[in-house]
């Protein structure tokens, strides 16, 4: 996925420490899971020391917490472009965006969503940071998918289909991790531009 483009006012030297640790924890989150990674490791790649790492971030919790915190508004927005650049009617820019998603699924970096996939490896702590930031991040494209709909359909006409949109979205992102198949995410695509279509026919 993409990443926001660095702010233009000047970092301060802890705050760039903090953003470096965050960006290792990502890549090495991302790519192995968390379970699979220790603080130690994290603090290597970084280039800090563990002393350094556990004055930014007070457990390791709260560092997977950060890890998926710092990857919800460039998803967002690398959504929002997504649906931009297609020109056509509603329906055909929302399966634009799940035809993008299935290029990024054939890549060889791809793992899934890094949002259920931390999830259910914390399924037995609900009431986890990172737990939370991953419901917060889904509640948030649900709300985006939702007011992009309601620009052209009644609110709670918008609501129930980006409900049902992100259904298809999350079922595809681990139907793809699971078979290694980049086709469930245009299935899912082709169902989202019928329910659009009957909808919009009623």
């Amino acid at each position: 996925m993409a990443e926001a483009k660095p702010g233009t006012r000047q970092r301060s030297r802890g705050a760039g420490t903090r953003e470096r640790i965050v960006d290792a924890a990502a890549r090495l989150f991302y790519r192995h899971g968390i379970g699979s990674v220790s603080v130690d490791a994290v603090a290597e790649a970084a280039g800090v020391t563990k002393r350094t790492l556990y004055n930014h971030f007070r457990s390791k919790d709260d560092l997977v917490a950060a890890y998926l915190e710092a990857r919800d508004q460039p998803n967002l927005a690398l959504f929002q472009a997504w649906f931009d650049a297609a020109d056509d009617d509603l329906a055909d820019r929302l399966r634009a965006l799940f035809r993008k998603l299935a290029e990024n699924a054939g890549g060889r970096s791809w793992k899934g969503c890094g949002y259920l996939r931390t999830a259910a490896e914390l399924v037995a702590t609900p009431g986890h940071p990172a737990v939370q930031a991953a419901r917060r991040h889904k509640r948030n494209v649900e709300a985006w998918l939702s007011s992009v709909i309601a620009a052209e359909r009644p609110k709670a006409e918008a609501e129930r289909l980006a409900r049902q949109l992100q259904l298809l979205m999350d079922g595809a992102f681990a139907a793809g991790l699971l078979h290694r198949d980049p086709d469930y995410m245009q299935a899912a695509g082709e169902a989202a531009d019928a329910l659009l279509r009957r909808s919009e026919g009623r």
